[in-house]
């Protein structure tokens, strides 16, 4: 892409845009060096060069939250894999941030080591009987003395094959009281915890998928995050902060797509003329252009608002209406790509690999996008059921 073409797209603010390009700089050569490497291999890399470090507010640069959301930006610029970006922005967006406003400082510090990539986080919420229903869960958390002891089961959760440490939401009440589900934080290793079957994804495959058992497993004391009864709460700061910020993982590769796009249509001969030449190229281009700079507008407004400390729970609705927007922005995108590249889409070794399954997920991941369209709707006032 030219240079000036590629400026076009720098809707972010100029401190962020600084962010992104170091980090595309940075992490060439690393993707380059583990793009074959498995995924605890590759996450480690992306540590090493900072990635899942929270940076401190200050008044030289972007926000922390900007810049975080501009560090996956650019490790995806420079090709780092779809799966790995996902992974680390559900982490960083997902886990830490809303971690690091909700434990005491004592507490924070004790898993601080995580954004140094030796542990791995997981966030254990969906189970086979229901996901988006947090009510139907069945998962239980049964106090004894100071300690919980756990049972039940979560599935179809990201990095359970390999995590560390998962933030857990079991009942610990009856019905669908507000104050019936509490949530935790605890090792992996500790035993009644077991890693159950492990699911092979078509989308983002990379990045491992699997189920945890818990047959009993004794809570370590301090594992309860909150007070008992607030895991809705929990469960609303980590969802708001996910559906906010959490497709900044699609950045870095529907700009390195754009890109690619542009490069074949401006050299590629067709019916004796430039492919670029043609008018049906232009506006399939211009409608790829169109979708990143939308995204990248709303999601670096996210950013912004979560710097500025505005609390994630109270931009739930942002947050649902920027999900959907750049989720379904990116299949729009991936779609122009692979209807101009042609059979060289469905080639896995040509220039022009098309992957639709993945921005596909994003439709569905963080809450499906049909349900978060239900909860806009009520915003408005419209007594729709789910």
């Amino acid at each position: 892409m030219s240079a000036p073409a590629d400026l076009l797209l720098r809707t972010g603010p100029k401190a962020a845009e600084e962010v992104v390009d170091t980090y595309r700089e940075l992490a060439g050569p690393v993707v380059e060096k583990v793009r074959d490497a498995d995924f605890r291999t590759q996450w480690q890399a992306m540590a090493d060069l900072g990635v899942l470090r929270l940076a401190a507010a200050d008044d030289t640069g972007p926000g922390p939250v900007t810049r975080s959301l501009a560090m996956i930006e650019g490790i995806g610029l420079a090709g780092a894999d779809p799966g790995i970006c996902y992974a680390l922005a559900s982490q960083v967006f997902g886990m830490q941030f809303p971690l690091r406003a909700a434990l005491a400082e004592d507490a924070w510090r004790a898993i601080a080591e995580v954004q140094d990539g030796g542990t791995l986080l997981c966030h254990a919420l969906t189970e086979r009987s229901g996901g988006s229903d947090p009510f139907s869960m069945r998962t239980r958390a049964r106090r004894e003395g100071d300690v919980f002891v756990l049972d039940g089961a979560k599935t179809f959760i990201t990095a359970a094959p390999v995590a560390d440490r998962a933030i857990v939401f079991a009942r610990t009440g009856e019905g669908r009281s507000p104050f019936a589900l509490s949530a935790f934080l605890f090792p992996l290793d500790i035993p009644g915890v077991v890693r159950a079957e492990s699911f092979t994804k078509t989308a983002l495959p990379s990045v491992p998928m699997g189920e945890l058992v818990f047959e009993g497993a004794r809570l370590p004391a301090g594992s309860l995050i909150g007070d008992e009864g607030s895991g809705l709460a929990v469960m609303a700061s980590t969802t708001a902060w996910e559906r906010a910020v959490i497709l900044g993982y699609a950045l870095g590769p529907m700009r390195r797509t754009l890109r690619r796009i542009v490069e074949w249509a401006a050299g590629r001969d067709h019916f004796g003329r430039r492919m670029g030449a043609s008018h049906q190229v232009a506006s399939r281009v211009s409608e790829m252009a169109l979708a990143l700079h939308r995204s990248r507008v709303q999601l670096y407004a996210m950013a912004a608002l979560l710097d500025a400390g505005t609390p994630a729970r109270q931009l739930a609705a942002e947050a649902a209406l920027t999900k959907i927007s750049v989720s379904e922005d990116y299949v729009r995108l991936t779609e122009h790509a692979t209807a101009l590249s042609g059979v060289r889409a469905f080639i896995a070794d040509s220039e022009l690999p098309a992957d639709l399954h993945s921005p596909m997920a994003a439709l569905t991941y963080a809450g499906p996008n049909d349900l978060l369209r239900v909860g806009i709707a009520r915003q408005f006032g419209l007594p729709v059921e789910n």
